[in-house]
């Protein structure tokens, strides 16, 4: 007989609204009116979300191994995962427990700092390009391409008329990354600004997190304003139908985390990848292996 469950237990709620489809920002989305501390698709609390994480590792998992072993019989399909956000939005919590949470060997991970000096003499999607998933593979960008539209277009760190052009730039890139078979999806992890100052003083007032800190965590904060207008400009001109943008609110982590979990296994669902047939006579295998 089966295990009982335990008097109380209480199963998280189930959306009846994709998370694709209630956290994807269209041109024209204000970006002012989501609110970083609601739910979307989403009607539990906290235990109900950590749980449904918890649900969810073993499908994203098989359909992540499938894409693999899809890729291994010759598929050509990746999955391209963009996360952004402002400081303590929460991008290193995907990494551990989104990310993290999946066969390592399926997944390629990039954090995208300030360019080196080799990275500054090629335009500034040569690095990414180097750093694309091959087939089969879910690469992860934490950071992306795109702080060449944000940090660089807050900080004037070229002429305008300069990371102007990119966000057409990065919109051409996106449509040939997605002719070549990977799926992106972008993710912004939407913070307020209350919020980024109580995880930044929790960074102060705990030893064990000092190393997380910089004062120019601080410093930036003071661009506030300018960062939001950065973003507002990506959603408005780079979310395409190729590869719309998803705006998670990421006040609460354990939403943000269920949230991008979640986005993840839509896609995966959608790519639909399936166990490739044996090239061999199993059969034959089969009595070879007993006689061996």
């Amino acid at each position: 007989m089966g295990k009982k469950k335990k008097s109380g237990t209480k199963k998280a709620p189930e959306s009846t609204t994709p998370f694709s489809d209630a956290l994807r920002a269209d041109p024209g989305t204000e970006l002012a009116g989501i609110a970083p501390r609601s739910t979307p698709a989403f009607g539990g609390d906290k235990s109900d979300g950590r749980e449904a994480l918890d649900d969810l590792v073993a499908a994203v998992s098989d359909l992540q191994e499938r894409l693999f072993a899809e890729s291994v019989a010759g598929g050509t399909r990746s999955i391209l995962l963009v996360v952004q956000g402002m400081d303590t939005s929460g991008k290193g919590g995907i990494m551990r427990h989104v990310v993290g949470a999946v066969d390592p060997q399926g997944v390629d991970i990039t954090s995208f700092k300030a360019p080196t000096a080799e990275e500054q003499k090629h335009p500034f999607l040569w690095r990414i390009r180097k750093a694309l998933p091959t087939a089969g593979q879910i690469g992860v960008f934490d950071r992306s391409h795109y702080e060449d539209v944000l940090v660089v277009r807050v900080h004037d760190l070229v002429p305008r008329a300069q990371w102007a052009r990119r966000y057409g730039q990065i919109n051409t890139f996106e449509e040939s990354v997605a002719d070549q078979d990977t799926t992106i999806i972008k993710v912004l992890l939407h913070i307020s600004k209350e919020e980024q100052e109580e995880r930044l003083a929790e960074r102060l007032e705990r030893p064990e997190k000092h190393w997380k800190f910089t004062p120019g965590d601080i410093d930036e904060r003071e661009y506030w304003d300018d960062y939001a207008q950065a973003y507002q400009a990506v959603i408005d001109k780079t979310s395409t139908d190729v590869a719309p943008w998803y705006v998670v609110p990421a006040d609460r982590k354990w939403y943000a985390r269920l949230a991008v979990m979640t986005l993840l296994k839509e896609h995966l669902e959608a790519l639909d990848p399936q166990w490739p047939e044996a090239s061999f006579d199993v059969e034959q295998q089969q009595e070879r292996l007993k006689d061996s």
